[in-house]
Order: structure tokens, then sequence, then C-alpha cells
């Protein structure tokens, strides 16, 4: 059985421009109106309250609501948690990405150590080792931290967390899928390449078959076979054909068929401990015909359709 969770933030994005609210917030809600509603019928949902998006900077941290990140990243662990203890498999629904640590950090208190598949066109390395902000800068987006925070690297605010020795989860038991910048010539978090994580860049993906890719990864799961793994999914994995109502929308990506495949396999594992979807825009999607796509991908994922 599952659980669901809604977490509508939007805290992890900078805005895109004066003014602008990053619309991530109104994804769960969004996505329960165009079927999610009718594929969770069966579950308990609940909503983790969000506190309210600020540009601004806020004392000390470079994180822009940084100690706001921290408060949703703690209550969201107590529901997951809880959630673990009752043998349920969380669905979370975001938001941004920056909801990763809580996620996290539940499983860790109820699994011990974990491992994690991230699948996102992005690595979502940036870290004080590879940005430094110059003064009067505008804070740093957590959404493009959230894999450095989740292996210890950033700013303890959101690296360390009560009862956790270490980062939550270690290097060598991660999996990075998907991510589409490395072979740029300013690509920004190139010292990921130096690090134990697996990186199966898209490139490198589109190669394969589904059996195939999907062998790498277990490859390395089964190097902790005792380890439950958490599932970390950023729709900007599909590519921009399918998926135009994200921030960063790009090419090659996914098809929508290939990742539910991919995901389906690794969601009904059952070491697999729960899975975080997040990034869709609903103000990018004016008909919403992408909030039914992505409703019909997590339904098929977690085996509700």
């Amino acid at each position: 059985m599952k659980k669901i969770i809604l977490v509508p933030s939007n805290l992890g994005l900078n805005p895109l421009y004066e003014g602008h609210i990053p619309g991530t917030f109104q994804a769960p809600p969004v996505l329960m109106k165009h079927g999610l509603d009718k594929a969770f019928a069966a579950y308990d949902i609940i909503t983790v309250p969000c506190p309210e998006y600020s540009p601004d900077s806020e004392p000390g941290t470079d994180i822009l609501n940084g100690h706001k990140l921290r408060q949703l990243n703690l209550v969201l662990a107590n529901e997951v948690e809880s959630a673990r203890r009752q043998r349920l498999k969380p669905v979370i629904i975001g938001g941004d990405c920056a909801i990763l640590p809580g996620a996290l950090l539940g499983s860790r208190r109820n699994e011990g150590q974990i491992a994690l598949v991230h699948i996102d066109g992005h690595s979502d390395f940036r870290h004080p080792g590879n940005w430094m902000r110059e003064t009067g800068a505008r804070p740093g987006a957590a959404a493009g931290m959230d894999l450095a925070l989740v292996t210890g690297r950033g700013e303890p605010l959101l690296s360390m967390w009560p009862g956790i020795e270490g980062p939550l989860v270690t290097d060598d038991s991660v999996i990075q899928l998907g991510e589409r910048e490395s072979l740029q010539k300013d690509y920004e978090w190139p010292d990921i390449a130096a690090t134990e994580i697996q990186r199966i860049t898209i490139f490198d993906a589109i190669k394969l078959s589904d059996s195939e890719l999907i062998e790498i990864i277990f490859g390395r799961l089964n190097c902790f076979p005792e380890r439950p793994y958490w599932i970390h999914l950023d729709m900007d994995v599909l590519d921009s054909s399918e998926m135009a109502a994200v921030d960063c929308p790009g090419t090659p990506g996914f098809s929508s068929k290939r990742l539910v495949n991919i995901c389906r396999k690794l969601f009904m594992n059952s070491r697999c401990c729960g899975i975080t979807v997040t990034i869709y825009d609903p103000d990018l999607d004016q008909d919403r015909t992408i909030a039914a796509l992505v409703s019909r991908i997590i339904s098929s994922i977690t085996g509700d359709i």
C-alpha cells in the first residue's frame, strides 16, 4: 500500500524575472484535478503545508528561502517516517526538488542507510566547492543543489540533520540518471565526475535498451543488497517535445513511455521505499494537456492506472 503526500512547494526556485513567483506550488492540486484524484482514491492523501515564498535573501544563509526549506523538510520527514513505520510506500508529489532532503531524512530514520536513484535532466550538484556567491548576488536556488545537499555538500542548514551522522546518502550508493548538460563547455558542476556517484547521462541511456539500463542501475544497487532505495524523479528528464512545462526544458530526454517502463520497474521492486516527483509548473501549461500526461505517468509508474 501507498501513502500520497502532496508538497506544494516553490521555495527552491529562483524567480525568472522581477515579481515572478514560480508556479510549481500549484502542481499537486492541478495534478489531482487531472487524474491523480481518481488514481489515488483508495489511499490516504495528506498535504504538507508550505511556507510562503520570498525572492529575498535571508540572514545567515546563501540559499533562497533556506530556513523555510529546513522547516518544510523536517515536517515532510516526519510524514515519510510515519508512512514507512506503517509499511506504506510514500508517493510524494511536489513542488520543486528541494524537498528531496526531507524524503530521504524520513526514510533514513526508519530504514537506516539507503540508496538513491536520482532521475533528472540536471545533476543538481551546485555546492560551495563549485559555486561562489558574489556579495550582493541573488541567493542560490536549492533546486539546483538537491543532489549535492543529500550527499553532504553545502550549507549545514540543508545538509546536516538531527539524528543523522554524515550525509543522507553516500556517493557510492547514488545513481544519477538522465543529465544532459555535462558535454557543454560551460557545464557548471564538472566535479561530480570525480565522485563515486554513478552517472548515466541521457546520451548513454538512449543508446541502451530498457532492460540494459535497468541491469546497470541494479548492478550498482545490488552492491548494497541490504539497503532500500529512494527514487527521485524530476519531470525535466523528459524530452522537451513532451515536457515543456518545466523551468529548464531540454533535449534529448526520455520519452514518457521509456520513463514509465524504467521507473515502474524500480518502483515495484520491494526494495523501493518511496518516490518524489517534482518540477512540473502549471503556469507553463495553460490548457493542462501536460498535467494529464504527468498524471498518467505517475499513475502508470505506481501501478494505479
